[in-house]
């Protein structure tokens, strides 16, 4: 069973993913993403269709703690932020917990 690919975030961020051919989304305008962010996140965590949430990094501030702590532990979905000051070992971080193991670790 192939699992798709979900973006959550605000009507910006998802129109990029949706032009690419993403068809599952959540779009949270900004004014009202500390009431209805925890819901949808949970929503797609929750779907056994996807494999992939794609969010934005700044996003997770709006998170409630146990929601944050939802997407921090899961690997199926895992989620992908983008954005923000993490760069390549936060992104290094989230492969390495989807797979489990270190692809760019050096012998």
């Amino acid at each position: 069973m192939s699992q798709e690919i979900a973006v959550i975030g605000s009507p910006d961020f998802t129109t990029g993913f949706r032009l690419a051919g993403v068809r599952k989304f959540e779009e949270i305008p900004d004014d009202e993403k500390d009431d209805e962010l925890d819901d949808a996140v949970s929503g797609l965590l929750s779907d056994n269709n996807v494999g992939i949430v794609v969010m934005h990094d700044e996003d997770l501030d709006h998170l409630s703690r146990g929601v944050r702590q939802d997407v921090e532990t899961s690997v199926d979905p895992v989620l992908v932020t983008l954005g923000g000051p993490a760069g390549s070992s936060g992104l290094r971080e989230q492969i390495k917990r989807a797979i489990g193991i270190d692809l760019m670790e050096e012998d």
